[in-house]
């Protein structure tokens, strides 16, 4: 049977261009859906690097403005890969059009521009979805059935980091293409909104809503030269970050991220503590979950590595046999086989815009924390 065609325009082309691109390319071929992708335009304002992007991974054709785009009637769904300040603009934009969209994280600068965001979307009805990729790893979604099964019990902790190292030198600039990251007026914030907001989402699938923080972070390189004026100026994201929290559930939590982590590049993990049992992740090694059960016999009881690469765990019957694990990149194929399986469907694709806005609400109360020096609601 001939599969439905869905038009994707990619506006975008960095590094998760390339991942999401990867994803749309791959996914029929391991993936029985209705639908298929096609990569008909990417869109960036550099007018080579977008033709050099687009014939490296097949795209049909380029455009240097998003909104001539959205205005054209062969694109169904919009990709937003750009930096976290064009966000909004290009959502509403988009939902005004009728464009499903597929949008990176964090979903914007702060919790009211993602409530414009989600209000857009919610009333054109358009499909929508936002790019935190790691619930589809397969071990984190083991872990979420796990504790939907009760297998853990009552949870009383939960704990994340993630430690990168690469912005140590005082060397190196902020803002322009590479590193918008580093520039508040592109990216909003440091590494809360980059990197804890990856663990806020995860922990919020896995263990519910937060109640309240408590944060503090820290600009270690005051000043940075900006690539835009070849001049020095301050540097207004956090490089660090470290919050206590409180879910609803009654279990507490500590989130810690930087980028002053020295030996490490992406180290991200997590570990969630219940009455029964316990479960730990660790991206360097995504394919296994490790599990502790206090309900073993004694003699037995111990954690376990589960290599999580067996038919009857989460996507594993897609790929190869049982023992040979799949990568990072995987995540972002299922992410796009769930959201064209769920179009067919009618069915919405989680993290929706709304599901990603309590994600930007709790990064907001964490900004909100460190600089009041105080515990602070989440708001509802």
């Amino acid at each position: 049977m001939a599969k439905k065609k869905l038009n994707v325009a990619m506006i975008g082309y960095g590094f998760m261009g390339r991942a999401h691109s990867n994803a749309y390319c791959k996914v029929n071929h391991f993936f029985d859906l209705e639908y298929q992708p096609v990569l008909k335009v990417a869109c960036a304002r550099n007018a080579e690097q977008i033709k050099t992007f687009a014939d490296n991974w097949g795209y049909e054709s380029t455009e240097t403005d998003w909104r001539k785009v959205i205005e054209r009637k062969d694109v169904d769904a919009i990709d937003i890969c750009t930096p976290n300040n064009l966000h909004k603009d290009i959502a509403i934009a988009a939902a005004e059009a009728g464009k499903m969209i597929l949008c990176e994280k964090p979903l914007a600068m702060n919790g009211p521009e993602g409530e414009e965001m989600c209000k857009a979307v919610e009333k054109a009805g358009v499909a929508n979805t936002v790019w935190y990729n790691y619930r589809r790893v397969p071990a984190v979604t083991l872990a979420k059935q796990l504790i939907d099964e009760g297998r853990l019990g009552k949870i009383f902790h939960y704990r994340a980091v993630f430690l990168q190292d690469w912005t140590i030198s005082a060397e190196l600039p902020q803002g322009g293409q590479g590193l918008w990251r580093l520039d508040a007026a592109a990216a909003g914030s440091g590494v809360t909104g980059d990197l804890l907001a990856h663990c806020i989402d995860t922990a919020i699938w896995l263990n519910g809503s937060m109640k309240d923080v408590s944060a503090m972070t820290e600009t270690f390189i005051k000043e940075r030269v900006h690539t835009a004026t070849g001049q020095k100026q301050a540097v207004g994201i956090d490089d660090a970050c470290a919050f206590l929290a409180r879910f609803k559930n009654g279990s507490l939590a500590t989130f810690e991220s930087t980028r002053y982590a020295r030996g490490h590049k992406a180290l991200y993990t997590f570990e969630i503590n219940g009455e029964h049992a316990s479960i730990q992740w660790d991206l360097h090694d995504l394919h296994r979950l490790n599990y502790f059960d206090h309900r073993d016999d004694s003699i037995v009881r111990g954690w376990r590595s589960v290599h999580v690469t067996d038919g009857d765990m989460p996507y594993m019957d897609k790929w190869w046999v049982p023992g040979l694990q799949i990568g990072y990149e995987h995540s972002f194929v299922h992410q796009v086989a769930d959201f064209l399986d769920n179009v067919a469907k009618g069915k919405p694709t989680a993290p929706t815009f709304r599901d990603a806005l309590e994600t930007q609400h709790i990064c907001d109360a964490v900004l909100k924390s460190a600089k009041t020096g105080s515990w602070e609601q989440v708001p509802s």
